[in-house]
């Protein structure tokens, strides 16, 4: 399994995998539903959750179900228990969303959700995060996971995050982070995939942020919270549901 993981992902473009999991996703869960882990997304137990990375591979990490990974799961339980996301009415920007987050929400009669990606097959709106296609002020709340990883000028695509989320409005930018790094590492002359996942954890990456992450948002002129939810929960909590405790929920503000 962890080497049939490993080769999908690294073979297969992301944009292709989306379409295939559509299908295989129901047979999946036939084979490994049961009791030892829980998906707070689906609200589906099973006997274990699939391995996943790029390089070193983090066991029980991908939910068979959802596909969600442990970033994923720390999010909804977020959303679930320490906001009113969703029973309120907001107007919701999601970049490049991930496929199951995007199914539930588009369904959430107290949303109006929109969805943009420059690539992704599954998105309301073709953007590029450099320059979106939106009005100053535009969204209550903005999701962007493990993007800006992805662009070199990561402080343009921010102040375009900041751009248009009104104020008072509030957003999740999660992106692959070493908290041991005081200062992001990049360097943009690394070009080969090969060279990248050495680099940075993996091929299409440019750079792995630092806890000076929360100051590039800052300079954009979000106020920064870093949140580590997972601590909230019991040990046996985090390992039920597939958690990391160390990983860093970055919640951004707008005065």
């Amino acid at each position: 399994m962890k080497k049939l993981t490993k080769l999908l992902l690294n073979k297969i473009p992301r944009p292709m995998l989306i379409k295939m999991s559509i299908w295989a996703r129901p047979l999946i869960y036939q084979f490994f539903k049961g009791e030892a882990f829980y998906d707070p997304i689906d609200g589906r137990s099973y006997r274990k959750f699939l391995p996943y990375g790029y390089g070193k591979q983090r066991e029980n990490a991908l939910s068979p179900g959802t596909l969600s990974l442990e970033r994923h799961r720390q999010m909804w339980l977020y959303l679930q228990n320490e906001t009113d996301f969703f029973i309120k009415n907001y107007k919701v920007l999601h970049i490049a969303p991930e496929q199951e987050f995007l199914r539930k929400f588009k369904r959430m009669s107290n949303l109006n959700y929109i969805s943009a990606d420059l690539y992704s097959p599954i998105v309301d709106v073709k953007a590029d995060i450099l320059n979106l296609p939106f009005e100053d002020e535009s969204f209550d709340i903005i999701f962007c996971n493990h993007v800006l990883e992805h662009i070199e000028d990561d402080a343009k695509a921010i102040s375009e995050l900041y751009r248009v989320m009104k104020p008072g409005g509030w957003g999740i930018l999660q992106v692959p982070m070493k908290n041991s790094l005081e200062k992001t590492y990049e360097d943009f002359t690394i070009k080969d995939p090969k060279e990248r996942q050495k680099h940075f954890g993996q091929y299409d990456h440019v750079r792995w942020y630092g806890m000076d992450y929360f100051d590039r948002l800052r300079k954009a002129g979000f106020e920064t919270e870093p949140n580590f939810y997972s601590k909230k929960f019991s040990e046996e909590e985090i390992k039920k549901y597939g958690l990391r405790e160390n990983e860093i929920l970055p919640i951004v503000y707008k005065k």
